[in-house]
This record gives structure tokens, sequence and C-alpha cells, in this order.
């Protein structure tokens, strides 16, 4: 089964940066499309960042800038470098998989989260 596993996530001020790294089981990592997803207290869950199997990346106009999507077929992992961090990036990250190599409608695959928090 395909199963996504997010890591990196913790606890920076203000300006700080972080690197969010997900590792994708199974095989076949480089024909899908990847993304992040957000949910903050009181918020709407987000996409956040997205990569499709040729590389084409998508941002959210919120992140655009401070965010950047890449992944490493190699390592069947994906990452978010997350910089200039401000209080409202805190929210759980998950970690998406579609089926094909288009990052269009809903993921079909989430990882269980982890947790950035910006605070001063």
């Amino acid at each position: 089964q395909v199963q996504l596993v997010e890591s990196g996530g913790g606890l920076v001020q203000p300006g700080g940066s972080l690197r969010l790294s997900c590792v994708a089981s199974g095989t076949f990592f480089s024909r899908n499309a990847m993304g992040w997803y957000r949910q903050a207290p009181g918020k709407e869950r987000e996409s956040v960042a997205s990569i499709t199997s040729g590389g084409s990346t998508t941002y959210a106009d919120s992140v655009k800038g401070r965010f950047t999507i890449s992944r490493d077929n190699a390592k069947n992992t994906v990452y978010l470098q997350i910089d200039i961090l401000k209080p409202e990036d805190t929210a759980v990250y998950y970690c998406t998989r579609w089926y094909g190599g288009l990052d269009v409608g809903t993921p079909h695959y989430w990882g269980q989260g982890t947790q950035v928090t910006v605070s001063a």
C-alpha cells in the first residue's frame, strides 16, 4: 500500500526556515504528482504546493516566494523548503500524492502530517 511519511516539522521563530520531507513507499514515484497541504486551527484545509511528474510546480498565493517544493525521484522523496516563516504558517502539513502525473483534483493519498509551529 502507498504510505507517505512526513518529517521536519517543529517550533521555529518568525523569519526562520524549515525543510519538510516526505518519503513515499512503493514504486513508480516518478510518475505521480506530489504535493503539500496544510490545516491550521480555524482555517480551511488548503493546498500550498504541488509538483507534477514532469516537474511543473504550483503554489498558493499566500506562500509564493517563500515556499519551494522539489522532488528526488531516486529517493522517493518530496521536499518543502519553507523560508521567512510567519506565525500564520502554523499548521499541520500533510504530504499528498495523486494517482497520475497531474496535480488536479483532490489528492488520493495522504500522510499523517507534521506540525509546524511559528512563534516568538
